[in-house]
């Protein structure tokens, strides 16, 4: 196949997965107010398919610690390269930005900071309290980065208690060599763990992608493997290639193969599941959020 059959092959999608191009008058809010405060969004810079639809209803994750990656992940969007210095203003920014938004739930993300001492988990929890002083109303959710090798950063990260702490798995561990090659399956696991014995109220989740060749075994056993870290909340949605240099898809997952892993995840425990093409990290998290503490609420009344 020449170079621009592959082009061709690379943009071919299901009709399941196929998005509208976003044009509402509040994407365009939403998007002035990011730039206005000098903020990035993973839901730009990952080419989120549901940007249109989440910016429409002023949901944005906002991506702290700028815009460039210390990692270069087969399957991420976000460039590689140096980094520029921690900006100081960035926390109250968010803050600003949250509040003009009036957000009831909001999503922190950030870029792989291998760089800094710590990882970036002070500037995590800077915003945090910015956002705490603020808005004390409005609910913190929480994507970080493996923070590897920077000792005691998860709990730095923890102790400042956001509502929902998420680090994704990605993948299964089979494919970490080529996909997530600068991270460790059993590090990321640990890392949740870890959460949950610094604060055992904190909700924890965790996700992956489907498409990149895994079997519904090796899903099956990072369902296991979540569960005995006790996560409480997992996504899966399907892997999409950004450009023709990234990771292929090797195969676009059906709605219904979705449903089942819906329906394997509810029978393994967790709290909650979001299993569909189109679901992302952030996507829905505000609703999924309420369905978590719902859901938590049952559970311990059964016990009683």
């Amino acid at each position: 196949m020449n170079k621009q059959e592959d082009q061709k092959q690379f943009q071919r999608k299901p009709s399941w997965i196929r998005v509208k191009a976003p044009v509402s008058k509040e994407y365009h809010e939403t998007r002035k107010l990011m730039r206005g405060k000098n903020l990035h969004t993973v839901c730009e810079e990952a080419a989120c398919p549901n940007i249109g639809e989440c910016w429409s209803k002023k949901h944005a994750t906002v991506m702290i610690l700028g815009d460039t990656c210390t990692r270069a992940c087969a399957f991420c969007n976000i460039k590689t390269g140096r980094p520029m210095a921690v900006d100081p203003m960035e926390p109250m920014n968010t803050a600003i930005a949250c509040k003009t938004m009036e957000l009831e739930h909001i999503v922190i993300t950030s870029v792989d900071r291998d760089d800094l001492d710590d990882g970036g988990a002070n500037q995590f929890v800077e915003v945090i309290k910015a956002i705490r002083d603020t808005s004390p109303k409005t609910t913190i959710e929480i994507l970080t980065p493996d923070f590897r090798n920077k000792l005691g950063a998860i709990e730095t990260v923890a102790e400042a208690r956001p509502d929902v702490f998420n680090h994704n798995l990605e993948t299964v561990p089979r494919n970490y060599p080529k996909i997530r090659p600068g991270a460790r399956y059993y590090h990321s696991l640990r890392l949740l763990e870890t959460v949950k014995q610094v604060d055992p109220n904190i909700f924890t989740k965790s996700g992956i992608m489907v498409g990149l060749g895994e079997e519904r075994l090796e899903v099956s056993q990072v369902m296991d493997d979540m569960r005995m870290a006790d996560i409480d909340f997992m996504t899966i949605g399907q892997y999409l290639q950004p450009t023709p240099r990234h990771a292929k898809v090797e195969r676009f997952v059906t709605p219904d193969e979705f449903k089942a892993y819906e329906r394997m995840g509810k029978g393994k425990g967790f709290l909650q599941i979001s299993s569909t093409p189109l679901t992302r990290s952030s996507y829905h998290a505000g609703d999924d959020f309420a369905r978590l503490r719902e859901a938590r609420e049952k559970k311990l009344a059964a016990k009683k």
